[in-house]
């Protein structure tokens, strides 16, 4: 027996006793069929053919759902992860104006944003001592301005949490990051009743760092972790 008969008849011994070899290479089976029509001639339609490369196109697209799937899940998680450390780190601080530098510099490292600004209304005249040294994290606004600021001035109800872009004219709330904000996260803050509102709000450079489209579920419980924080601070 010559050697290329006997290479084949291993191969042969080989496909028989391991037929999902050729089954699980598309190349092959792709061959395979390519081989089959030329045989059948023009005249005649393999409809095996055709419904596998249905199935193909199918299986390609359930492929692609899955790894969407997956990769949406590992982001639903890496973010779960660093708003729990962003609220752990916020809880640290003994003093009120710890909590609130530390809002300005650990909290926004960890969630990668490029600055947090909290805004509070009041009805008071003239500027607080304490204000002034926090003037980096706090702003401080007459009452409306929250919900003028969230609605861009239109007579609609404003949202709990408002993601989207910005242009360079928030100087009000940003200060000389004014400039550079291209995106922002406005978290609408309850204190309870019979005290104003406030706002927590999150900018960044990245225009398309935070979009409407975006979810907002984590963003909500952070805020809400955060309102009953200040509440405390309040009391």
């Amino acid at each position: 027996m010559s050697g290329t008969a006997l290479t084949e008849t291993n191969l042969r011994e080989q496909i028989i006793a391991d037929p999902d070899v050729i089954l699980e290479d598309q190349d092959v089976l792709h061959a395979l069929i390519a081989a089959n029509e030329k045989s059948l001639g023009g005249n005649i339609i393999d409809l095996r053919g055709i419904a596998m490369e249905r199935l193909e196109a199918r299986l390609e697209r359930l492929e692609d759902t899955h790894r969407s799937v997956i990769a949406a899940a590992y982001e639903n998680l890496a973010g779960t992860n660093q708003v729990h450390r962003a609220l752990l780190k916020l809880l640290d601080p003994a003093d009120f104006e710890s909590f609130l530098r530390n809002l300005g510099d650990d909290v926004a490292t960890i969630l990668r944003v490029d600055c947090i600004r909290l805004v509070l209304e009041t009805r008071q005249a003239g500027t607080d001592p304490a204000v002034q040294r926090l003037g980096g994290v706090l702003t401080v606004v007459e009452p409306g301005f929250i919900n003028r600021y969230l609605t861009m001035g239109r007579n609609a109800p404003a949202r709990n949490v408002t993601l989207r872009q910005v242009e360079p004219k928030s100087d009000r709330v940003y200060g000389d990051m004014a400039d550079w904000i291209r995106s922002e996260a406005l978290l609408k803050l309850d204190f309870g009743p019979g005290r104003l509102p406030g706002l927590l709000v999150m900018g960044a450079e990245d225009p398309h760092q935070f979009t409407p489209n975006q979810g907002t579920d984590l963003l909500a419980f952070f805020a809400g972790v955060f309102e009953r924080t200040m509440r405390r601070w309040l009391s």
